[in-house]
């Protein structure tokens, strides 16, 4: 059955800018970690640090630009975007762990390039994958925790036939369609919301997907979501 990824006008009305870049990939392994460095998040942590310099750490670009983003809609309070938590990490030497093969690498290029990247197992999405504005009450369960929260009226949020996928946009995912070592079927999206960042979110695509195919021999198709063009069939 066909399924889309939808960027609805709800979600461009607040950022008619930004960029997301959706990639796929099926029939993976995810039990082995391949070819991957055994020091790959322990560089891609030292690395991260160079995005954060300044103190506190609102001052710096990358961070202003998603503190502004989150602005723009409705977030639980003290909600921050994904790369941020990421980052902090980094700059208090509380580097980010392992996880699993395809989350350590994913990560290590979020930290790397200072965007969110989020992977989803497929398999467990119901229907279409939105990225809108919630309308209020839409259920969700976060990574590693049991309690059920709703989505806030008026809240970004990435979201299928079922519940909540992504809360306040980029921040938590949800535990239903969370990447484990048994997934076979992958989605990927990395955003971007500051235009003059474009060359360093394609080069973080092609990291990313450099990465994938070297240490794990896994092919991504990646596919660019704009105002211009918000919506794909997989």
């Amino acid at each position: 059955m066909e399924q889309k990824f939808i960027a609805t006008s709800a979600f461009w009305e607040l950022f008619p800018e930004a960029e997301i870049a959706v990639l796929f990939a099926d029939n993976v392994s995810n039990q082995s970690y391949g070819k991957i460095p055994k020091d790959l998040l322990k560089q891609a942590n030292d690395h991260a640090v160079k995005w954060v310099e300044e103190d506190p750490i609102s001052a710096n670009p990358v961070i202003k630009d998603w503190r502004q983003a989150y602005q723009k809609f409705k977030t639980k309070k003290g909600a921050r975007c994904a790369v941020e938590n990421l980052l902090k990490r980094a700059k208090q030497q509380k580097g980010v762990g392992a996880i699993n093969p395809i989350v350590d690498i994913y990560n290590s290029v979020s930290l790397e390039w200072a965007f969110p990247v989020a992977g989803e197992d497929r398999d467990f999405l119901q229907g279409n994958l939105e990225l809108t504005l919630a309308k209020g009450g839409e259920k969700f369960v976060p990574i590693s925790e049991d309690s059920t929260e709703e989505a806030l009226a008026g809240e970004v949020v990435y979201k299928d036939a079922k519940s909540v996928i992504s809360r306040c946009w980029a921040w938590r995912d949800s535990a239903r369609i969370q990447v484990t070592e048994e997934t076979k079927n992958l989605i990927f999206y990395m955003e971007n919301i500051n235009p003059k960042r474009k060359a360093d979110h394609n080069q973080a695509v092609q990291l990313l997907q450099k990465r994938l195919k070297d240490y794990l021999g896994i092919e991504a198709s990646a596919v660019l979501i704009t105002k211009e063009r918000p919506e794909i069939s997989f």
